[in-house]
């Protein structure tokens, strides 16, 4: 928003703004604030940041050595519509207390390494990125988790049950199960919420390709912006939760972008559209290659595939990931890339015939993820994937243009391989395979051995160890 600290302290005074809100990521993709008076807001803290106790943030730091500040990027900066006065908010990157080094588990830190390793490589000089972000809106959701008393409970006007029950919106016009892909007013009831979404967020700067009601029956939509380079994107995605999030609080209803919130419906997924240019130029074109894709485009996409499995312990950080990642549901659980095909864990967009917007796409993904780790951790694995010359083939990745889901394919399908089935199984994935990350120290060898720890400890073992309510009902009477 600002390039000149003038001119953005002549901003907030022109608007008479009240606040300065100072936003930040943790190290799992949580997003953070502190908010100060205006007046208290100068070209001291613009240069030597604020202070906060970094030790309150998992994976951050000890607390005997918790001291760290925020230092707002004033490029970042937009009013924020959900405050009751005039508020600034700019995204921060986290450094040291004493020495103002920025610190090295900070992600859009990581985030901005990786784009100068990028650079230094001589392969590329930008990347840009375009999640698709899927997600629910519910009217009502409730839940608890005690040892004796444990369940959850979703109220949706567009869902079946509802109108079962009496509580949907009994006009008769309703969304068959599966069925909800670009369905149209009056069956789809969220139009109005959307559009109020992509209003905000194009008012704070994000550019929105699109929005649309997916194929979830039950609340599912989704928003698509405007591709653009990894740090910014990183910061995209954030704000993009945040806005969707807050504008159906707003209106009386509530979001999530969990992975599977329901049982038989689809899921959330995050794929990541991504491609590299130099200097202006898009290397991801040859009119002669497959699917319209230089051999570039094709190393780097082997690299991708090449190390998934390790990959998914950070692009599918959670155990509801995995109840997303089952064959159906379009999830895309094969190990292969292909033009068009929707169960390929890579896909090449057929639409996108232009040279500047031929691309790739990541699909197994999800919004658990933190999204400037991810969308790092793809990159390093896209350029090692480069670096090494792999040929996609050789390896075994495709194209497979059948659909592997199809009775008469299964010789096809034995031959692909698969991510991984559990949050356990990916992690060890990244434990043993986490070179292309470390080897530059873009990604702190200690970082990912803490990433896995509180992954494996906090979650993994955590949601094993509960019995859930349909254990009880296969198990209880025997």
């Amino acid at each position: 928003m600002f390039d000149a600290n003038d001119h953005m302290f002549s901003y907030i005074k022109e608007k008479n703004i009240a606040f300065i809100d100072l936003k930040f990521t943790n190290l799992f993709g949580g997003w953070h604030h502190l908010t100060l008076p205006a007046p208290r807001f100068d070209q001291r803290i613009l240069e030597e940041g604020i202070g906060f106790d970094a030790s309150s943030m998992v994976g951050f730091k000890a607390l005997e050595a918790g001291d760290m500040v925020l230092i707002p990027d004033i490029q970042t900066g937009f009013v924020d519509p959900f405050f009751n006065y005039p508020t600034l908010s700019f995204i921060c990157n986290i450094a040291e207390a004493d020495t103002r080094k920025r610190f090295e588990r900070d992600p859009r830190f990581i985030a901005q390494q990786s784009e100068d390793f990028l650079k230094s490589t001589g392969i590329a000089t930008e990347s840009k990125w375009g999640p698709e972000f899927e997600y629910y809106i519910f009217d009502r959701v409730d839940f608890r988790n005690d040892p004796f008393y444990t369940y959850f409970k979703i109220d949706s006007e567009e869902s079946e049950w509802a109108n079962y029950q009496g509580e949907g919106n009994q006009s008769g016009y309703q969304i068959a199960h599966h069925k909800g892909y670009h369905a149209i007013p009056p069956f789809d009831v969220l139009n109005n919420i959307r559009t109020e979404t992509v209003q905000i967020l194009e008012s704070c700067g994000v550019p929105v390709k699109y929005h649309h009601h997916e194929v979830g029956s039950s609340g599912q939509v989704e928003i698509e912006v405007v591709l653009d380079t990894l740090t910014r994107m990183g910061d995209v995605t954030m704000l993009t939760k945040y806005v969707a999030k807050n504008v159906a609080r707003k209106l009386g209803k509530t979001a999530t972008f969990m992975p599977k919130p329901l049982y038989h419906e689809a899921g959330n997924g995050m794929h990541f559209h991504q491609h590299l240019f130099k200097n202006g130029q898009p290397l991801f074109y040859d009119k002669s290659g497959y699917g319209g894709l230089s051999q570039l485009a094709l190393s780097y996409t082997a690299g991708i595939l090449k190390h998934a499995p390790a990959l998914t312990g950070l692009t599918n950080p959670s155990t509801n990931s995995f109840r997303r990642l089952v064959p159906g549901y379009e999830a895309p659980v094969s190990l292969f890339f292909s033009l068009a095909n929707r169960s390929s864990a890579v896909r090449i967009p057929k639409y996108a015939t232009n040279p500047m917007e031929k691309r790739v796409e990541f699909r197994p993904p999800d919004a658990t993820c933190n999204p400037y780790l991810a969308m790092s951790a793809m990159l390093l694995a896209g350029i090692d994937g480069i670096q090494h010359n792999l040929d996609i083939r050789q390896e075994g990745f495709g194209p497979f243009d059948v659909n592997l889901f199809a009775k008469e394919n299964g010789h096809v399908r034995e031959k692909i391989a698969s991510i991984p089935t559990s949050l356990e199984n990916a992690l060890e994935c990244l434990n043993r395979d986490n070179d292309f990350l470390t080897r530059q120290s873009i990604f702190p060898s200690d970082l990912i051995s803490t990433w896995i720890q509180e992954k494996m400890n906090k979650d993994f073992l955590e949601d094993r160890n509960r019995p859930t309510p349909y254990e009880f009902l296969l198990y209880f009477g025997i």
